[in-house]
């Protein structure tokens, strides 16, 4: 492992030394102002954020494409095996016989389509709540972005106290005014999902409601003004002037929504554990990589997903750009 860390670290190096002196060699040969000093400053500052992208970033991607080619397995790091597209073959036969990762596969794709719409929907119309010159309005920035810098872990902790299956629990205390009785709403596989759906779209929406924000405020004002003189109403104004102005901001959001969607794991992990009905593709891959030891399954899961989501990603860009 060490020595293919090596020849990889010398080809990044040698690429890295390639792209500098072919710089240097563009800029004479355009006889452009020079200044050795200047652009060696800027490749030394360039080399901390160069290796920690290599250490954490372009490493593990690496080795990770390559496990899943094998049989590697942690317990047995020295016994490694090219075992080809087996581990692949594994996959599809596991989703086939409506294994843990059938339902993690659903599981995840119930998310995905829960989530999406209802972060971005609620980060929308938050943006636009504040957005409005009223009293107070950066206390409810504040108070809506919140709980995006509180740890996921807390947050997951937090609404299990509010989900909690007792009496006691907040939202079975409530209900319970209305003569309903007390539920386990993260053991009922009906409720389960739909709750860390709604933590989750609650926990980051007030992300996307800054980006959304900022949207808003590249809107020219002159253009409501218009739509009002020309008689628009509320809803004329946010089709035909908001909307188009926010276009490049939502594709931007959807994309990184959608990618943030797929990875879930925290969620489940801390609040259900392993179980069918709320299990992951990010958690399936951690149980079968670090609680099984089964790396090289766990990286082929990795690379499939991976590729789903890049062609996914691929086609919303696609469909959502601008057309001239």
């Amino acid at each position: 492992m060490t020595g293919s860390a090596l020849i990889i670290a010398a080809v990044f190096v040698a690429g890295f030394v390639g792209i500098a002196i072919y710089d240097i060699a563009t800029s004479r040969r355009r006889k452009e102002k020079y200044r050795f000093g200047t652009v060696a400053t800027a490749y030394l500052m360039l080399i901390p954020a160069l290796v920690l992208a290599f250490l954490f970033v372009l490493l593990p991607i690496l080795y990770s494409l390559g496990y899943a080619f094998t049989d590697y397995n942690l317990l047995k790091p020295n016994n490694i095996k090219y075992v080809g597209f087996d581990q692949f073959k594994k996959v599809f036969e596991e989703i086939g016989e409506k294994g843990t990762l059938y339902h993690a596969l659903i599981n995840t794709l119930v998310f995905v389509v829960g989530v999406v719409p209802l972060q971005i929907g609620l980060a929308l119309l938050l943006a636009l709540f504040v957005n409005k010159p009223l009293k107070g309005s950066k206390i409810f920035k504040v108070c809506f972005f919140a709980p995006v810098v509180i740890s996921l872990s807390v947050t997951s902790f937090l609404w299990l106290q509010i989900l909690s299956p007792s009496e006691s629990g907040l939202l079975n205390s409530l209900l319970g005014i209305f003569g309903a009785e007390p539920h386990d709403w993260l053991r009922d596989p009906a409720t389960a999902m739909p709750c860390i759906i709604v933590l989750s779209a609650w926990q980051g929406c007030g992300y996307q409601m800054l980006i959304f924000l900022s949207g808003l405020t590249n809107i020219r004002q002159e253009l409501y003004e218009a739509a009002s003189l020309d008689g628009a109403g509320a809803w004329r104004k946010f089709t035909l002037v908001t909307w188009p102005g926010l276009r490049s901001t939502f594709i931007y959001i959807i994309i990184t929504v959608f990618i943030g969607a797929c990875r879930i794991l925290t969620q489940p992990m801390l609040m259900t554990g392993y179980q069918n009905h709320t299990v992951t593709l990010s958690y399936y891959m951690y149980q079968q990589g670090y609680s099984y030891r089964h790396v090289g399954y766990s990286s082929a899961v990795a690379l499939l997903m991976t590729i789903v989501i890049g062609t996914v990603t691929l086609i919303q860009r696609r469909a959502f750009r601008e057309k001239n």
